[in-house]
Order: structure tokens, then sequence, then C-alpha cells
């Protein structure tokens, strides 16, 4: 039985207004390329098929086109609902979908028998018995109580996503006893997930989920599965240093700093009662790059895009642009403009870098922390980390009011003590 393991589509992003249809379209065409080759059984999609709940008509197309031309290589496809996808959009084309070897669960809110099969091979015998876990909503799996503190809550809900696991996993086991007996073939056992498990390197166009609630999973709360096939995080890696639980990571680059991981999918043969595990690296299919440094550091890195002979054979490459020094120039965007003229470049991103650490320390110097207020605290610290875009920004609000109502608490217990004191004397 051979899968391929992969996760965070993200199919419609708007990428800097730019759209990444031809880059979707050229990894699906590799993928498939891939199956054919390596004889797949099935292909799994851990979640964030789509960027959004309402994809463009374009995105839609070319996922049912991607169902077909699976079908045709008589493989299987598990598709998982991710936190960015809709729940009712998956399911529209689910009944469908069936008819062509797809198995869709878009949210554990269905009939938990919905959540276990088997995933036939290519000959149409068992191969794999699935539990198939998308993101997790809080409400299909646990009910608050009133009362409760934000301690109890991540508790709670920990503890339900790992009582969901454990409740599939034991009719995997009994799904797998039963064919024990029919067939004398042990099937291995799959589970998958899409959340955040503790540990794990994100980037930029990740988006929090459990805010407030869980930030990660820890990893003992998954079942004892022979592989476990997660999505959310866009980083390729391992879960708390085990071989069998992996992030196979998106594969596009869907935010300019995951150009320093290697984009790709994971091949997973189970024969004669072992595992292989492999990555297979997905090819880069828009030229993208990062550029940091002074103006003139800037300018002779962009040399490398001004030849004639690029500028015809390669297709433009996309750019964030940072600038370290100089961040004093009000005219920095024209600078950049008049720099790139003639280059096959896009400058999709362009940040002025201040050196943050040498304004605290020169802060430092002037003030000292009986002179602050824990608030101006708080906003230094944040002062000394870079947010950039839409999503960073509006985690940081989020942050800075979670601060200020535990801050509120805080001051209105020291209160309440510091009267009772003075009542009691």
């Amino acid at each position: 039985m051979k899968l391929l393991h992969t996760s965070d589509w993200h199919l419609g992003q708007s990428f800097f207004t730019k759209s990444r249809k031809d880059e979707h379209q050229a990894f699906i065409n590799w993928l498939l390329a891939q199956v054919a080759q390596q004889q797949i059984d099935a292909v799994i999609i851990a979640g964030d098929v789509f960027d959004t709940g309402t994809p463009p008509s374009y995105a839609r197309e070319i996922y049912n086109q991607f169902v077909v031309d699976l079908q045709q290589l008589k493989c299987v496809l598990v598709v998982l609902g991710g936190n960015h996808d809709s729940v009712s959009t998956l399911n529209e084309s689910k009944q469908i979908l069936a008819c062509l070897n797809t198995f869709v669960v878009a949210s554990t809110g269905v009939d938990i028998n919905e959540q276990v099969f088997c995933i036939p091979d290519k000959s149409g015998n068992p191969g794999a018995i699935l539990c198939a876990v998308p993101f997790i909503r809080p409400r299909d799996v646990l009910q608050s109580s009133a009362g409760e503190s934000g301690i109890d809550k991540r508790q709670a809900l920990g503890n339900a996503i790992k009582q969901h696991y454990a409740k599939l996993y034991q009719l995997a086991v009994v799904m797998q006893q039963k064919q024990m007996q029919q067939s004398g073939v042990t099937l291995p056992i799959i589970a998958t997930g899409h959340l955040t498990a503790l540990g794990v390197s994100q980037s930029d166009s990740v988006r929090d989920i459990y805010i407030g609630t869980l930030d990660g999973f820890a990893a003992d709360g998954f079942p004892p599965a022979d592989y476990i096939a997660l999505g959310h995080i866009h980083r390729p890696q391992l879960v708390a240093k085990t071989e069998h639980i992996r992030y196979s990571g998106s594969p596009i680059p869907l935010s300019f700093d995951e150009l320093t991981s290697q984009k790709q999918v994971m091949l997973v043969e189970f024969k004669d009662g072992t595992r292989h595990l492999s990555a297979i690296d997905v090819p880069r299919f828009q030229p993208m790059q990062v550029i940091k440094g002074d103006l003139a550091t800037i300018e002779q890195a962009l040399q490398q895009f001004t030849s004639q002979e690029q500028a015809v054979q390669e297709m433009p490459c996309w750019l964030c642009i940072e600038v370290e020094t100089q961040d004093y120039l009000s005219d920095l965007q024209q600078r950049i403009q008049s720099l790139t003229e003639g280059a096959n470049v896009e400058v999709l991103q362009l940040r002025r870098s201040r050196n943050k650490q040498r304004q605290l320390l020169s802060q430092e110097q002037r003030e000292t922390l009986a002179e602050l207020k824990p608030l101006d605290v708080f906003e230094l610290r944040l002062n000394m980390e870079k947010f950039a875009g839409e999503a960073e920004l509006a985690r940081v609000q989020r942050v800075r009011q979670q601060f200020e109502q535990i801050l509120s608490e805080a001051q209105h217990q020291g209160a309440s003590t510091a009267s009772d004191g003075g009542q009691q004397a």
C-alpha cells in the first residue's frame, strides 16, 4: 500500500494581489505524474484545500479536474477539511465525488462511523484503515460550561480532542481485527489531523487556531497509529521527533519566509508489515526571493535579474525587499523602483527594517523598570518583533487585547486584596 501525504494547498490564494493559479496547476500536474510513476494507491490532503470558505470558480475547477484525473489513475483521494475550508463548500460535492473514488470528511460533526473507513488499494482490496480527522471545531467535541477559567477551557478542549482520537482508533482496531480474521492480513492504521502540535515551527502564512483556548496539542494525545498525516503547519517537519507523526507542509510557498524550507510531499509505503517513509521534493514553480541589506547590497543583488537572456527565458521573480539601513529615506519606494528597472522582477513586498534593538537599548539608558507601567513593558516587547500583513497585525491586536484583559483582572484582584486587608486592619 502506497500513500502520498500532502496538505495546505490553499487553492484560490491571492498573494499580494497575485494569483497562484498557474503554480497550483503546475503542482497538480507534477503530483499526478508522481502518482503514475510511483503507482500510488491513495492521496491524502490533510486540510486547507482552499484558501477561503468561498473559493473563486477557477479554484473549484482545478479541484474538480484533479479528482477526475486522479480517478483515471485508479488512485483513491481522501480530502479532510481545514480551518480555511468551508464545511458546506466541501460537502456540496461529497456525494458526487464518492462515485469517483474520493472520500470527503469536512468536519467531525458527522456520525463517528463515517470517520473510520477502509482505503482500498489499486486492485480494490482493503489496503489501510483511516481515522479521518479534519480540523476540529470545539463545538463539535466539547460543551462549554459557565464559570470555567481559561486554563480549564484549554484542558477541556485538549482532553476532548484526545478522546475523539481514542474513539476513532478503537473503531479502527475493531475493523483491523475483523479484517485479520477474514484475510489473515493486518492492515495499517493511519490517522490524520489539522491542528497545531506543540513545539512546531510556524510561518507567516499560518493562521492561529484555537485562539484563547488551545495553543497547541500535545503529541502524546495522538493514538498509536502506524502513521499520522497532519496539516495546518506549512513547513514540513516531525512532531516530537517522531518519524511517523508528520506535517507534509504546503506544496508551494504561501509566504516569503517559507522560502527557507524545501517543499515536499510524503511517500508512505506499507509492505510486508514494515513502514517506509520518504520525502519527495516539490519543484519551485514560481521564482521567488527575499533580498535584505542596504541600497548598495540590494542593487548588487538585483544585477542577477538584468540579463536579456534571463528576461526572455524565465518568469519574473517575485521579490520581498527589506531595507536594513537608510530606512530614513522618504523616497525609498521610488529608489527601489529605479533599481529594478530593466530587471526581470516584480517587487511584491517592500519593508523597512529598523534596528529596534538599538532603539530599545538607547531608551533603557533613560528609563528604569520602576518608571514603566506593565502595559509600557508589554508594548516595548512587542516592538522588538516584526509584523507584516493583515493576518499578523490582527494577531497582534488579539494578543494586545488579551494582555489588557489579564492586566485588568490582576489589577482588580490586587485592589480587592488591598481593600480586604484595610478592612481587617
